[in-house]
Protein backbone atom coordinates (compact mmCIF):
# COMPACT_ATOMS: atom_id res chain seq x y z
CA UNK A 1 0.00 0.00 0.00
CA UNK A 2 1.58 3.40 -0.77
CA UNK A 3 2.31 5.59 1.36
CA UNK A 4 0.76 9.18 0.31
CA UNK A 5 3.21 12.46 1.96
CA UNK A 6 1.79 15.58 1.22
CA UNK A 7 4.13 18.86 1.99
CA UNK A 8 2.67 22.07 2.63
CA UNK A 9 4.65 25.07 1.56
CA UNK A 10 4.36 28.64 0.41
CA UNK A 11 6.43 29.75 -2.63
CA UNK A 12 9.29 30.77 -2.69
CA UNK A 13 10.59 28.73 0.24
CA UNK A 14 12.69 25.53 -0.54
CA UNK A 15 9.90 23.81 -1.77
CA UNK A 16 11.49 22.14 -4.78
CA UNK A 17 14.28 21.59 -3.67
CA UNK A 18 12.55 19.31 -1.13
CA UNK A 19 10.64 17.84 -4.12
CA UNK A 20 14.11 16.77 -5.86
CA UNK A 21 15.15 15.74 -2.51
CA UNK A 22 12.12 13.01 -1.70
CA UNK A 23 12.24 12.04 -5.94
CA UNK A 24 15.88 11.22 -4.94
CA UNK A 25 14.81 8.18 -2.73
CA UNK A 26 14.84 4.40 -4.41
CA UNK A 27 11.16 3.90 -3.90
CA UNK A 28 8.96 7.60 -4.33
CA UNK A 29 7.29 9.28 -6.78
CA UNK A 30 6.48 13.23 -6.73
CA UNK A 31 3.39 15.07 -7.65
CA UNK A 32 4.44 18.90 -8.97
CA UNK A 33 0.83 21.43 -6.68
CA UNK A 34 -1.54 19.44 -8.29
CA UNK A 35 -4.03 22.82 -7.17
CA UNK A 36 -1.94 25.14 -9.04
CA UNK A 37 -4.97 24.83 -11.99
CA UNK A 38 -8.03 24.71 -10.05
CA UNK A 39 -6.49 28.03 -8.25
CA UNK A 40 -6.11 29.23 -11.46
CA UNK A 41 -8.96 28.81 -12.44
CA UNK A 42 -10.88 30.35 -9.60
CA UNK A 43 -8.72 33.68 -9.03
CA UNK A 44 -7.65 34.27 -12.82
CA UNK A 45 -4.62 35.48 -10.76
CA UNK A 46 -2.08 36.63 -13.70
CA UNK A 47 0.70 34.10 -13.46
CA UNK A 48 3.08 33.46 -15.54
CA UNK A 49 2.38 29.92 -18.15
CA UNK A 50 -1.49 30.48 -16.98
CA UNK A 51 -2.83 29.14 -20.09
CA UNK A 52 -0.13 26.20 -20.45
CA UNK A 53 -0.84 25.35 -16.39
CA UNK A 54 -5.11 25.37 -16.96
CA UNK A 55 -4.20 22.68 -19.88
CA UNK A 56 -2.13 20.74 -17.89
CA UNK A 57 -4.25 19.87 -15.01
CA UNK A 58 -7.85 19.59 -13.74
CA UNK A 59 -9.64 22.72 -12.79
CA UNK A 60 -12.03 20.37 -10.54
CA UNK A 61 -11.00 20.44 -6.45
CA UNK A 62 -13.04 16.96 -5.88
CA UNK A 63 -10.98 15.58 -9.36
CA UNK A 64 -7.65 16.52 -7.94
CA UNK A 65 -9.10 15.37 -4.47
CA UNK A 66 -9.28 12.00 -5.55
CA UNK A 67 -6.27 11.41 -7.55
CA UNK A 68 -4.16 12.72 -5.14
CA UNK A 69 -5.80 10.21 -2.16
CA UNK A 70 -6.93 7.26 -3.96
CA UNK A 71 -5.02 7.55 -7.60
CA UNK A 72 -2.27 4.85 -8.94
CA UNK A 73 1.07 5.13 -7.66
CA UNK A 74 3.35 2.25 -8.49
CA UNK A 75 5.76 3.13 -5.72
CA UNK A 76 6.06 2.44 -2.27
CA UNK A 77 6.27 6.58 -1.47
CA UNK A 78 3.80 9.10 -3.11
CA UNK A 79 5.57 12.81 -1.94
CA UNK A 80 3.23 15.48 -2.49
CA UNK A 81 4.60 18.95 -3.52
CA UNK A 82 1.54 21.29 -2.42
CA UNK A 83 1.40 25.44 -1.89
CA UNK A 84 -0.84 26.60 0.71
CA UNK A 85 -1.89 29.10 -1.63
CA UNK A 86 -4.10 27.05 -4.14
CA UNK A 87 -6.58 25.83 -0.86
CA UNK A 88 -9.09 28.65 -1.44
CA UNK A 89 -11.70 26.53 0.60
CA UNK A 90 -10.25 24.46 3.11
CA UNK A 91 -13.68 23.46 4.33
CA UNK A 92 -13.68 19.71 2.47
CA UNK A 93 -10.40 18.16 3.57
CA UNK A 94 -11.94 14.51 4.16
CA UNK A 95 -10.02 13.39 0.82
CA UNK A 96 -6.84 14.12 3.42
CA UNK A 97 -7.36 11.81 6.01
CA UNK A 98 -5.27 8.95 4.04
CA UNK A 99 -2.14 11.26 3.72
CA UNK A 100 0.24 12.10 5.84
CA UNK A 101 0.53 15.20 6.29
CA UNK A 102 4.06 17.74 6.97
CA UNK A 103 4.82 21.68 6.90
CA UNK A 104 7.52 23.98 5.50
CA UNK A 105 7.96 27.22 6.63
CA UNK A 106 9.90 29.85 5.95
CA UNK A 107 11.06 33.36 7.50
CA UNK A 108 8.69 35.66 6.19
CA UNK A 109 10.74 38.57 5.43
CA UNK A 110 12.81 36.00 3.54
CA UNK A 111 9.84 34.56 1.63
CA UNK A 112 8.72 38.45 0.81
CA UNK A 113 11.88 39.25 -0.83
CA UNK A 114 12.51 36.55 -2.75
CA UNK A 115 9.01 36.68 -4.27
CA UNK A 116 8.94 40.34 -5.21
CA UNK A 117 12.14 39.54 -7.10
CA UNK A 118 10.56 37.27 -9.16
CA UNK A 119 6.87 38.51 -9.92
CA UNK A 120 7.82 42.29 -9.05
CA UNK A 121 4.69 42.72 -6.68
CA UNK A 122 3.87 40.64 -2.86
CA UNK A 123 0.60 40.70 -1.01
CA UNK A 124 -0.11 38.48 2.07
CA UNK A 125 -2.42 36.26 -0.06
CA UNK A 126 0.29 35.65 -2.39
CA UNK A 127 2.51 34.30 -0.47
CA UNK A 128 -0.20 31.97 1.69
CA UNK A 129 1.47 31.95 5.23
CA UNK A 130 -2.32 32.66 6.64
CA UNK A 131 -3.80 29.97 4.99
CA UNK A 132 -1.01 27.81 5.94
CA UNK A 133 -1.45 28.46 9.79
CA UNK A 134 -5.22 28.06 8.96
CA UNK A 135 -4.47 24.73 7.01
CA UNK A 136 -2.09 23.11 9.62
CA UNK A 137 -5.41 23.71 12.24
CA UNK A 138 -7.89 22.65 9.89
CA UNK A 139 -5.74 19.19 9.05
CA UNK A 140 -4.89 18.66 12.86
CA UNK A 141 -8.63 18.72 13.54
CA UNK A 142 -9.41 16.61 10.41
CA UNK A 143 -6.43 13.67 10.35
CA UNK A 144 -6.41 13.86 14.25
CA UNK A 145 -2.12 13.65 13.27
CA UNK A 146 0.25 15.35 15.39
CA UNK A 147 1.33 16.92 12.10
CA UNK A 148 5.24 17.69 11.88
CA UNK A 149 6.81 21.57 10.99
CA UNK A 150 10.42 21.90 9.55
CA UNK A 151 11.61 25.22 8.76
CA UNK A 152 13.94 25.68 5.31
CA UNK A 153 17.05 27.39 7.34
CA UNK A 154 17.01 24.38 9.54
CA UNK A 155 17.02 22.08 6.72
CA UNK A 156 19.52 24.23 4.74
CA UNK A 157 22.13 24.13 7.91
CA UNK A 158 21.99 20.07 8.80
CA UNK A 159 20.25 18.92 6.25
CA UNK A 160 20.59 14.99 7.17
CA UNK A 161 19.35 15.81 10.82
CA UNK A 162 16.29 17.40 9.96
CA UNK A 163 15.38 15.33 6.85
CA UNK A 164 15.83 12.42 9.66
CA UNK A 165 13.90 13.82 12.07
CA UNK A 166 10.67 14.67 9.44
CA UNK A 167 10.83 10.75 8.03
CA UNK A 168 10.94 9.30 11.62
CA UNK A 169 7.61 11.41 11.71
CA UNK A 170 6.46 10.31 9.01
CA UNK A 171 7.18 6.93 9.70
CA UNK A 172 9.35 6.50 6.54
CA UNK A 173 12.60 4.93 6.85
CA UNK A 174 15.51 8.11 5.88
CA UNK A 175 17.45 7.55 2.54
CA UNK A 176 20.86 9.14 2.29
CA UNK A 177 20.18 9.90 -1.24
CA UNK A 178 17.71 12.48 -0.27
CA UNK A 179 20.85 14.39 0.66
CA UNK A 180 21.73 15.43 -3.35
CA UNK A 181 20.21 14.91 -6.59
CA UNK A 182 21.47 15.11 -10.61
CA UNK A 183 20.98 18.82 -12.28
CA UNK A 184 18.41 19.49 -14.55
CA UNK A 185 14.89 19.30 -15.04
CA UNK A 186 12.35 16.35 -14.50
CA UNK A 187 9.57 14.93 -16.32
CA UNK A 188 7.75 15.48 -12.98
CA UNK A 189 8.20 19.18 -12.80
CA UNK A 190 4.78 21.47 -13.50
CA UNK A 191 4.66 23.30 -16.96
CA UNK A 192 5.50 26.81 -14.85
CA UNK A 193 9.46 25.45 -13.96
CA UNK A 194 10.47 27.18 -16.75
CA UNK A 195 9.41 29.84 -15.23
CA UNK A 196 10.63 29.40 -10.93
CA UNK A 197 12.86 26.83 -11.01
CA UNK A 198 16.18 28.39 -12.77
CA UNK A 199 18.03 27.73 -9.34
CA UNK A 200 16.53 24.06 -8.67
CA UNK A 201 17.29 23.18 -11.91
CA UNK A 202 21.83 23.81 -11.67
CA UNK A 203 21.78 22.33 -7.88
CA UNK A 204 22.68 19.16 -7.09
CA UNK A 205 22.28 19.39 -3.16
CA UNK A 206 20.23 21.65 -0.55
CA UNK A 207 22.29 25.70 -0.70
CA UNK A 208 23.70 27.07 1.80
CA UNK A 209 22.23 29.33 4.61
CA UNK A 210 21.82 32.75 3.54
CA UNK A 211 23.88 34.84 5.86
CA UNK A 212 23.53 38.43 4.23
CA UNK A 213 20.52 40.47 6.17
CA UNK A 214 17.08 40.67 3.85
CA UNK A 215 16.63 44.41 3.03
CA UNK A 216 13.05 45.13 2.59
CA UNK A 217 10.89 48.55 1.65
CA UNK A 218 8.02 49.87 3.52
CA UNK A 219 5.16 47.80 1.79
CA UNK A 220 6.93 44.58 2.00
CA UNK A 221 7.22 45.24 5.28
CA UNK A 222 3.81 45.86 5.91
CA UNK A 223 3.19 42.28 4.33
CA UNK A 224 5.52 40.42 6.71
CA UNK A 225 3.69 42.22 9.75
CA UNK A 226 0.58 40.98 8.80
CA UNK A 227 1.75 36.98 9.16
CA UNK A 228 4.28 37.00 11.64
CA UNK A 229 1.59 35.68 13.88
CA UNK A 230 0.79 33.10 12.01
CA UNK A 231 4.47 32.10 10.90
CA UNK A 232 4.89 32.21 15.01
CA UNK A 233 1.95 29.41 15.28
CA UNK A 234 3.62 27.08 12.73
CA UNK A 235 7.33 27.61 14.46
CA UNK A 236 6.25 26.90 17.85
CA UNK A 237 5.33 23.61 16.21
CA UNK A 238 8.90 22.91 14.57
CA UNK A 239 10.95 19.47 15.45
Amino acid sequence: MTIRIAMWSGPRNISTAMMRSWENRTDCEVVDEPFYAYYLAKTQSPHPHFDEILASQSHDYKVVARQLSQGHCANKVQYQKQMTHHMLDISDLDWAKSIRHCFLIRDPAEVVSSYTQSRGVCSAEDIGIIRQAELYHALTQTTGQNIPVIDSNAVLADPEKQLTLLCNALQVDFQPEMLSWPKGPRDSDGVWASHWYHSVEKSTGFAKVKTTPTVLNSQQKTVVNEVLPSYAYLRSHCL
